[in-house]
């Protein structure tokens, strides 16, 4: 494939006309047509500025007007993969699933790439993502490649299955945009512990499509750690049927700028949503953590708790939306984000939102911005424990606090070793 350098909206437009009859599933009309609607949507609204109200703290001019590349079709040498958290997983490199690379057989249900079983996906693809109102799943949806396909029948326990992406730096900025479709049938579980890895300057814009099904329970654990030249934004669409749950714990910590964005909605009595994570970031990095949760369904519950540290000249956002509709009576929902400046210089920006439209609900949020407390970092020091020391632990236990709620224990054990190798490469920089 030739490699044609792309330049903000414009750019990804021309690569779109350029690549539309060659990208996979070009015979499918239906896929044709989710596209090219997509790109009218990405056409006319471009990349979203600081003057939409969901992006008034996240400015993305740094993707708009740099340029970026296509990925290499083949990659020489040998990759580095990340230590394996299961014993089952599907690796992508630049966004293009590698069978070479995966361990996947001996499954009890449907995991592979998405590219080579399109026609499966008809019924699915497209349903929940909104390309209309978030212009990232609208360019993810006219350019994507590939991505991985989940399907676990009813009843089955798919285990643990991990799902690494890896971005090879070629040495110059290139863009992918993979397209994740997870389908849990009637009282499914599943473990996906996925990991974001490379280096480079290059944008990572995955879409999810999550479909809970009645009585299934999906985890679904996420380490965002690309390089600090990266852009990775995320965007998850989950939609959780009655007595379903949806558990997402996401650690954010590497790329120079993060958005992780996640829609959920609880659409069946007695459905559960828990959305919990761990910000960090360093000089000059951005980390932006934006949920919206739909109780659209009667005696459902939902727990969000996001843990923010920032060091150096950084920035953290957190905007968390709970929208309760009129038909969601004994709606249970927490929110709370809490912030953790290491610096003068760092910033956070919090914006918990609540809009409730029944009466017989039990709602709250709250945010909390602070530094390390003195008295706890005296105490430590007064018992010997020097300064360096004293502060990583306090650091720390703010953190694990976080990973705590994880009841898994692989999972917790990775998510741990993340936040870990974070805070250990701020200690060795100050």
């Amino acid at each position: 494939m030739t490699v044609v350098a792309q330049t903000g909206a414009a750019g990804f437009l021309a690569r779109y006309e350029g690549l539309k009859d060659h990208l996979p599933g070009a015979r499918k009309p239906w896929l044709n047509a989710l596209r090219a609607d997509a790109a009218a949507h990405f056409a006319a609204r471009g990349f979203p500025t600081r003057r939409v109200e969901q992006w008034k703290y996240t400015d993305l001019a740094p993707v708009a007007q740099a340029s970026f590349a296509e990925p290499l079709t083949m990659v020489d040498g040998a990759i580095a993969l990340p230590a394996a958290n299961a014993p089952n997983r599907a690796v992508f490199v630049d966004g293009r699933f590698r069978a070479d690379l995966s361990t996947l057989d001996g499954l009890a249900f449907r995991a592979t790439g998405l590219a080579q079983h399109l026609g499966d996906a008809e019924s699915h693809l497209g349903s929940l993502a909104k390309p209309e109102a978030e212009p990232l799943a609208a360019l993810n949806t006219m350019l994507f490649e590939d991505g991985l396909l989940v399907d676990l029948p009813d009843g089955v326990d798919g285990g643990l299955l991990e799902l690494v992406s890896v971005a090879v730096d070629p040495g110059r900025p290139f863009a992918f945009h993979p397209r994740h479709l997870v389908r849990l049938g009637e009282g499914a579980r599943l473990t996906l512990i996925e990991t974001a890895t490379g280096g480079g300057a290059c944008l990572h814009n995955p879409v999810f499509e999550i479909d809970v099904a009645e009585r299934a329970s999906l985890t679904h654990g996420r380490m965002l750690q690309e390089g600090s030249g990266a852009f990775h934004l995320s965007t998850i669409y989950a939609r959780i049927a009655a007595e379903g749950t949806y558990d997402n714990f996401t650690v954010a910590a590497g790329p120079r700028l993060t958005r992780n964005e996640i829609h959920a909605a609880l659409v069946g009595p007695r459905a559960a949503c828990h959305m919990n994570g761990a910000q960090m970031a360093g000089e000059g990095q951005h980390v932006d953590t934006t949920t919206s949760l739909d109780h659209a369904a009667p005696d459902c519950a939902s727990r969000q708790t996001y843990k923010t540290v920032l060091a150096g000249r950084s920035r953290g956002v957190f905007q968390g939306r709970i929208h309760v509709h009129r038909v969601a009576q004994k709606t249970d929902g927490y929110q709370m984000n809490q912030a953790l400046l290491l610096s003068e210089e760092a910033e956070i920006d919090s914006k918990p939102q609540l809009e409730i439209y029944a009466d017989d609900v039990k709602c709250s949020h709250g945010a909390t911005v602070g530094a390390l407390d003195p008295d706890s970092l005296f105490y430590l020091r007064a018992r010997g424990i020097p300064e360096a020391q004293a502060r990583t632990m306090l650091v720390e236990a703010f953190l694990h606090e976080a990973v705590d709620t994880v009841t898994d224990e692989t999972l917790r054990g990775a998510l741990t070793r993340a936040l870990d190798a974070w805070w250990s490469r701020q200690a060795a920089a100050a």
